[in-house]
């Protein structure tokens, strides 16, 4: 189940994926005389949609880094309502395709059979473990939003200059700065063979925002320099993403899960 966040043209306010798709939100992006915004859900959002999974003896929520938005903490007020300790709240540390890869992780384990104990170990390793990075064309969606979290010294350079950057206990933190896009995607590559080993237990996943020719560049050098590993996603970055981050994001993710 997804429970949406949502974003607002004006007046105009969407469920992202639900009320809005990803390219939608990139034509009206391009359009737009006036930046949208985004929101958290409500707690009625989650209560919503904890009461249409009654059938269900427990309800896993994995969530995006809390430091970055209230959905956790609007989770766990619904989550109170649901009854003692069938909802668990897991708070990811990431964005985006990250919590696809934490979430699929937990799903292969509720599968085969797991215990609660199991589901712990493995967020925490997920959280020390797990590799994300991305670029943006320009730091001024961050900036506006309030997203820019540690990569605020990076502010003011010049245009041609490409920010690496990763998330640093649940925020935007820099990595280095690289000059121009091509260098820049090139790096992404460097850092993730860098950060990984070939393995079959490797789950990697690409995210762009209207950068298809970039998100393939990237998904093809990551193929040939992990060839072992299973290539989860190639995604558009929602509407959310694509508020904080700008047209031109571009994401990397991994974990290696045996």
């Amino acid at each position: 189940r997804l429970v949406p966040l949502y974003v607002r043209f004006g007046d105009e306010t969407f469920r992202e994926y639900v009320d809005i798709s990803a390219e939608e939100f990139y034509r009206r992006l391009r359009a737009s005389s006036q930046p949208p915004q985004s929101s958290q859900p409500s707690p009625a959002d989650f209560e919503r949609v904890f009461e249409s999974l009654a059938d269900f003896e427990r309800i896993v929520c994995v969530l995006l880094s809390a430091k970055i938005s209230g959905t956790c903490e609007s989770a766990r007020l619904a989550a109170e309502s649901a009854g003692a300790g069938r909802v668990t709240v897991i708070d990811s540390g990431v964005t985006s395709g990250g919590t696809v890869i934490l979430a699929d992780s937990i799903q292969r384990r509720l599968e085969a059979g797991t215990e609660e104990a199991e589901i712990d170990e493995l967020v925490e390793r997920f959280r020390r473990e797990r590799g994300l990075l991305f670029t943006v064309d320009t730091l001024e969606y961050l900036i506006r939003g309030g997203r820019i979290g540690k990569a605020s010294g990076l502010a003011g350079q010049l245009l041609s200059v490409k920010p690496i950057l990763a998330f640093e206990d649940g925020e935007v933190a820099p990595l280095k700065r690289v000059r121009g896009r091509s260098k820049a995607i090139a790096e992404l590559e460097r850092l993730f063979a860098e950060g990984s080993v070939d393995a079959p237990t490797l789950h990697v996943g690409v995210g762009h925002a209207a950068a298809q020719r970039d998100g393939e560049d990237l998904a093809g050098r990551i193929r040939a320099a992990r060839p072992q590993a299973s290539f989860d996603f190639l995604i558009t970055l929602g509407p959310v993403i694509g508020t904080h981050g700008g047209p031109g994001t571009l994401g990397l993710f991994w974990f290696d899960d045996p």
